[in-house]
């Protein structure tokens, strides 16, 4: 598939999509390569599913950079199958992590995870998530970013295209339309590990303080995240009055 895009400070979201709809997942990568060039990268929070969207951008462009927000909070296990998944894929990884030890945040707010609210849950989110990526992008020259949302996931990502703006940079979402079973059929088709706490009924994972395994009870997967009190991190939402709105799950 080609779509013309000259300027790419400009991009006319309403004519691109339509064609992007119907393009898989790897044309969708492709064509953002071919128009971002040197600066496309991916985030990758290597979780549950993570090797979908590495094993499918490194097949299309090998030497991106892949960003990697190290919270500091990850389980043990998610360490080992980043480096199991850098290793096998050859990622161009780069790591960020929030200049503010876990340490030091704790002592001057406390365990915000634990504070049983939205709003500490938020500052823990920007200081932790949210600043590590926006300096990731703006020291990599980054100008487009591909990620690996999908639609059924929450409310906000149901309301996605297949490539946004947000805020000065253009957000790629090659995966947006996939199913649990796509996923689950890319990754035996292609022979690719998935996070070990699959394996403990996990279906989705972050940090060890704010994620469980799927109960009967759960009506989202995403209800096992951030003690069920939102289902965003603030990294895919527009910096905007909206973005609080967002993040609170009641909301949504």
């Amino acid at each position: 598939m080609t779509v013309i895009t000259p300027d790419k400070t400009a991009l006319d979201l309403d004519r691109i999509n339509p064609q992007l709809n119907n393009a898989n997942a790897s044309d969708i990568i492709a064509w953002a390569a071919q128009t971002f060039g040197d600066g496309l990268v991916m985030s990758s929070s290597f979780g549950i599913q993570a090797a979908v969207m590495l094993h499918l951008v490194t097949q299309v462009k090998p030497d991106i950079p892949v960003i990697w927000v190290d919270t500091g909070y990850l389980p043990p296990e998610t360490y080992q199958f980043a480096d199991e998944l850098q290793q096998r894929l050859n990622l161009n990884l780069q790591i960020y992590q929030s200049p503010l030890s876990p340490a030091r945040m704790e002592a001057l707010y406390g365990k915000l995870w634990e504070q049983e609210d939205v709003a500490a849950l938020n500052r823990y989110d920007a200081i932790r998530k949210v600043e590590p990526m926006q300096r990731a992008l703006r020291e990599l020259g980054a100008t487009a970013w591909l990620a690996g949302l999908r639609a059924n996931q929450t409310q906000h990502r149901s309301n996605l295209r297949p490539l946004e703006r947000q805020g000065e940079y253009y957000k790629v979402f090659p995966i947006l339309d996939w199913s649990s079973k796509d996923v689950y059929d890319y990754l035996t088709a292609n022979d690719l590990p998935y996070h070990p706490y699959f394996d403990l009924g996990y279906t989705t994972v972050g940090d060890w303080h704010s994620s469980r395994p799927v109960t009967a009870d759960d009506d989202h997967e995403r209800d096992t995240r951030f003690r069920g009190l939102k289902q965003e991190c603030g990294l895919h939402l527009p910096a905007s009055d909206g973005e609080s709105q967002s993040l609170n799950s009641s909301s949504l």
